[in-house]
């Protein structure tokens, strides 16, 4: 009937209610819905329900990365500051370090050169002491060769004076 409608067209077919074509039409709506079900909407709906599963799962994922991320920045600060801890007390270590060598440097040094002082003051002391006695000899020897210039000629008062006084200039030109 719907083919007559269209081949002779609208005109001359008047339209009629047949039940028939209805009922086929339902039908056929129905088996097509069936078959889309089984064969459209199920695997549609299977594959949807794995790419929500796929989005969830990587949802969490990155969820737990950020999470991990966050605690690993957490770790890798307190360890920074550990680090810098410790480095500021090594830096502090070497410098009272260097504190104390460098006082048992100074006192050694001033130890060493209290000691040379010493030392030397000493020796200044053993070599007067030696020029002395050589000044002592000479003045003794100076004083034999004058008593002995005396005794061997009688001399006046002037020339007894003027043989100490000789005397006396040979034991300054001596020393």
């Amino acid at each position: 009937m719907f083919l007559d409608y269209l081949v002779l067209g609208a005109s001359a077919v008047e339209p009629k209610f047949n039940s028939g074509d209805i009922a086929a039409t339902l039908i056929i709506f129905l088996a097509l819905m069936v078959l889309l079900k089984k064969f459209a909407w199920g695997p549609l709906m299977g594959i949807m329900q794995q790419r929500e599963e796929l989005v969830a799962s990587e949802i969490e994922a990155a969820e737990k990365a950020r999470k991990d991320s966050h605690q690993y920045l957490e770790e890798q600060k307190s360890l920074l500051k550990e680090a810098r801890t410790e480095a500021q007390s090594i830096v502090e270590g070497a410098k009272k370090q260097g504190e104390l060598q460098k006082e048992e440097i100074l006192t050694t040094a001033r130890n060493e050169a209290n000691r040379l002082k010493e030392s030397a003051v000493r020796e200044i002391e053993n070599e007067k002491e030696k020029a002395i006695a050589a000044v002592r000899e000479e003045v003794v020897s100076l004083s034999v060769l004058a008593a002995s210039k005396v005794l061997s000629k009688e001399i006046s008062e002037a020339d007894n004076r003027a043989l100490i006084e000789e005397t006396i200039a040979k034991a300054g030109e001596a020393q």
